[in-house]
């Protein structure tokens, strides 16, 4: 640890340190002249040659110590490398428990991964949202020589898709498996199909999609009409089978947060760039797609049929169509052997411990020291 001065400029608040010492000089204390008969008689002594002398010299130390302590304090004084440099032991939930025991056995300073970083209790912590990013940031909070210990269950939710880089070297325990978790049934697709008088023969492939996806004894969630019925509250992904500027209102629909596909005739915007999310065997993209507001626009680039478009007769269809409207998220559960971390980022500066505060406390009992002396000392000179 070594100390250091944020604004060393405020040290010239010590030159205040000069009026109290003149004040004490100049007013000395009150000395009252009491006559008694026997003095009358004598002659008169010359008075003595007064010297240089300060009185109530503990009231002028505890003067003096104040105004040295705001100056200090104006300077701005902080410790750098004050960092707790102990084995730094960091817990996910779920993560082995015997492991966690042996820790705090040792005397490392065992913390949860978690906002804020509390120290690791009994009590049996929620899971914590984003570890991988709680991990890169207690890697910054740190000092770069402290060593860190993560224990980690066998299996990471929530992750990037890469393992994460630190910038030291860490010691990573995984332990045993946990529960899997459940995996909640996911609904088929409902599919909204709105369509113009001649269109009628493109609707069968997604209806045959939609039979595709429900169980034998079920009714396929398919509602199909003309382009003057609006689209349901409930609905999610829309088939637009019309040429021509898709109708306002559902245009806002899809910025509220709708997916449409479109035919190659139909006309929509789209903000920004589009990417193609089905392509043929040859590679060539038969449906690209953009953003629109908080939606999304799927456009076909060839005619709705066979001819132009031969997957649609083919088995693969439904799920490629499931595929584009209802984009699956990227896999987020890794096996924690697999993601160990990286090194070979750059370390990060850690802040000095700022002692204003401590200041702050310690001024406020000098300044109460102060008032008592100076209390006592006009009750001394009070006539």
């Amino acid at each position: 640890m070594s100390p250091g001065l944020f604004l060393p400029a405020g040290l010239a608040a010590l030159l205040a340190l000069a009026i109290p010492v003149v004040i004490h000089i100049a007013r000395r204390t009150e000395a009252r002249t009491v006559d008694f008969a026997a003095l009358r008689w004598l002659d008169a002594a010359p008075k003595p040659r007064r010297s240089l002398t300060v009185d109530e010299r503990l009231l002028l130390a505890a003067r003096l110590l104040l105004l040295s302590l705001i100056a200090l304090w104006l300077a701005a004084p902080v410790l750098w490398n004050a960092a707790d440099d102990r084995r730094v032991v960091a817990v996910l939930p779920g993560a082995d428990a015997a492991t966690v025991r042996a820790a705090a056995e040792r005397g490392d300073r065992v913390v949860l991964l978690a906002p804020g970083f509390p120290e690791h209790s009994a009590l049996a912590p929620v899971a914590s949202e984003d570890p991988i990013s709680l991990i890169r940031q207690l890697d910054a909070e740190l000092p770069a020589h402290t060593p860190v210990e993560l224990i980690v269950p066998a299996t990471l939710g929530d992750v990037d898709a890469e393992r994460p880089r630190l910038s030291r070297r860490v010691e990573w325990t995984v332990g045993a498996e946990g529960p899997a978790p459940r995996v909640a049934a996911t609904r088929p697709l409902a599919l909204t199909v709105r369509h113009t008088l001649g269109a009628e023969g493109a609707v069968r492939y997604f209806r045959a999609a939609a039979a595709s996806w429900t169980p034998a004894d079920a009714e396929p969630a398919f509602d199909v009409a003309a382009t003057d019925r609006g689209v349901p509250g409930s609905a999610r992904h829309l088939i637009w089978l019309a040429s021509g500027p898709v109708p306002a209102p559902f245009e806002r629909w899809v910025r509220d947060g709708g997916v449409i596909l479109t035919s190659l005739e139909a006309r929509i915007p789209v903000e920004g760039e589009t990417v193609p999310v089905w392509r043929g065997a040859a590679g060539e993209p038969l449906a690209v797609a953009g953003r629109l507001g908080r939606g999304r626009v799927i456009r076909l680039t060839r005619a709705l049929e066979p001819a132009a478009i031969p997957q649609l007769v083919e088995p693969t269809f439904p799920d490629a169509l499931a595929a584009m409207l209802d984009t699956p998220p990227a896999p987020a559960r890794v096996a924690a052997a697999d993601h160990a971390p990286l090194t070979g980022a750059a370390p990060y500066d850690q802040p000095p411990l700022d002692l204003r505060p401590w200041l702050a406390l310690l001024i406020a009992l000098v300044f109460a020291a102060e008032r008592c002396l100076a209390t006592r000392r006009q009750r001394a000179v009070a006539p």
